[in-house]
């Protein structure tokens, strides 16, 4: 017999299976013994009180053999001949679920990704890390896996009209992701595990009959008849296909300015730009739990995260990817430009926790800013290029006041607020380095008023957060694309060029692994409905 159980259990006791079946056994009125085994389907965890307890939903076997979930194979057969093919910009999330999907459908995939493999990407990560030096096609954000694959991989996404989230989830258990991550609340694989995963995704589209081509950067297309005919790559490669799926990322201007320059439509898009801070993680587990060390240990409870919003006169603050244990990483596209995120390991075991603290970026605010930064140039309040020409430029203030080679400017949370500069800086996890400088000033002041109101409110929902042993690292800019690329809602495709398929972070459609990879997946199948394969 099987049943389905809902358990609050003290975290002390969410270790030990005999503890578990031992609660089990008192909410279903069974004894111990007769529980062969049990399955978690969902988990949360409920730190509110100083006894913390985790939320558990079971599947219970009662006598009857356990069976151990198990996912069934990659269901794809080798695609033999090109009859269907789909091209496929970018080897992200979405390039790489839409690439897995079209295989499911007999769909031959061919991508093309600008960037290296996850293996060859290290490489550049490590001289942009150690020696300040940027590969604009391999780095942080470009590259197999994309911009995820190096920045965490966390995998929690409110994106639940989109599409199957556990679907996506099985995927990436299917590939080699633990299988925790199907009944975690905010699930999240970890830096030091993607490649391996993102890995093992290529080698089943390459068995299965499909391509990828790396170091392929777009470079220009060929039209006809509302269609795109040839896409054209830096090495004078021609790739024709009969449908494109445009899957590259939120940090691809190249592409955005290619598609401007061939007037296609394209639409600015409000998105959010500010700095990062990072505190220890221990101050934060001693917030966020209420409890000691050592009864952080007897519970084993894992670093402790947060998640913040305040408004501030009309404009909202907010916290955006937060690590527990992470680090503070250089995630620029282009010399001359300072850009972080942060990332965690699998263990979240790092000193100290770090996460995007950001403000909302309107047309009207970035047009103001740009007209007194610009000086004399005169920005078009119009142009669809205008929010990200405004990323850009404070992209370039924050390298200049980092002093070169990608180290960041960097000011304590408090001096921030009260407007000075930092005589000496805390130990920070950014490895190019951080140099003291007046933050508060750098960045546009309408981010800079926003932000610091956000902080001490920030203080005063979590006592001890507003504190000068926090540091703040400019500039996180990267929080989602500037640019949207329009769409029919139907068809899914451009509602210029019929072939064409935005998707997902680069296209102003998602905002995460999942739910890019949900968007890739959605427009594979809507692709393979046209062409009549179910």
């Amino acid at each position: 017999m099987q049943k389905e159980v809902h358990l609050r259990l003290p975290a002390q006791d969410y270790h030990q299976s005999r503890l578990i079946k031992k609660h089990i056994a008192q909410a279903l009125t069974v004894k111990p013994g007769q529980i062969t085994g049990f399955q978690i389907l969902k988990k949360s965890m409920d730190a509110r009180q100083k006894q913390i307890y985790y939320n558990l939903s079971l599947l219970v076997f009662i006598e009857e053999a356990f069976q151990a979930f198990s996912l069934p194979a990659f269901p794809a057969e080798h695609v033999r001949d090109a009859k269907h093919e789909v091209l496929i910009i970018g080897a992200g999330p979405a390039g790489l679920y839409a690439a897995l999907t079209c295989l499911e459908y007999g769909i031959r995939p061919v991508i093309l990704e600008r960037g290296k493999d996850v293996q060859q990407r290290r490489r550049d990560l490590a001289a942009l890390n150690r020696q300040g030096v940027v590969n604009p096609n391999s780095n942080y954000c470009f590259g197999e896996g994309g911009a995820g694959t190096y920045s965490d991989g966390k995998l929690y996404t409110r994106s639940k009209k989109r599409g199957s989230i556990q679907k996506a989830l099985e995927t990436f258990v299917r590939f080699g992701a633990d299988p925790s991550i199907l009944y975690e609340a905010h699930p999240h694989i970890g830096t030091n595990k993607l490649p391996t995963i993102i890995t093992n995704m290529r080698e089943a589209i390459l068995a299965y009959g499909g391509e990828i081509h790396f170091n392929q950067q777009i470079t220009d297309f060929t039209l006809q008849e509302n269609q795109i005919r040839s896409v054209i790559t830096h090495t004078n490669d021609r790739f024709d296909a009969r449908h494109i799926i445009l899957a590259t990322g939120h940090s691809a201007r190249d592409i955005y300015r290619l598609l401007h320059s061939k007037h296609i439509l394209i639409e600015s898009k409000a998105f959010a730009l500010g700095v990062r801070v990072e505190h220890p993680q221990s101050l934060i587990n001693q917030i966020q739990y209420k409890c000691s060390p050592e009864q952080m240990v007897s519970q084993d409870l894992p670093p402790a995260a947060y998640s913040l919003v305040a408004q501030v006169a009309d404009r909202g603050v907010f916290s955006f990817c937060m690590c527990p244990g992470g680090i503070i990483a250089p995630a620029a596209t282009d010399p001359g430009e300072l850009v972080v995120n942060g990332w965690s390991p699998s263990k979240r075991n790092n000193p100290f926790a770090n996460s995007g603290m950001v403000v909302q970026v309107d047309n009207k605010s970035a047009f103001e800013y740009l007209k007194r930064e610009l000086r004399g140039k005169c920005p078009d309040p119009t142009d669809p290029l205008l929010l990200m020409d405004f990323q850009q430029q404070v992209e370039q203030v924050m390298f200049q006041a980092g002093g070169g080679g990608f180290r960041a400017p960097g000011q304590r949370l408090t001096d921030f607020c009260s407007q000075k500069k930092s005589k000496d800086l805390p130990t920070c996890s950014y490895i190019p380095g951080v140099t003291s400088a007046r933050l508060d000033q750098l960045l546009p002041d309408f981010i800079a008023h926003t932000l610091a109101g956000g902080l001490r409110a920030f203080g005063q929902k979590m006592k001890g957060y507003y504190t000068d042993q926090a540091i703040l690292v400019g500039t996180e800019s990267r929080t989602s694309s500037p640019v949207r690329i329009p769409r029919e809602e139907l068809g899914l495709h451009h509602p210029q060029i019929t072939n064409l398929y935005p998707a997902a972070e680069g296209a102003g459609y998602a905002g995460g692994i999942i739910s890019a990879a949900i968007d890739g997946t959605n427009i594979a199948a809507t692709i393979a409905a046209k062409l009549g394969i179910s």
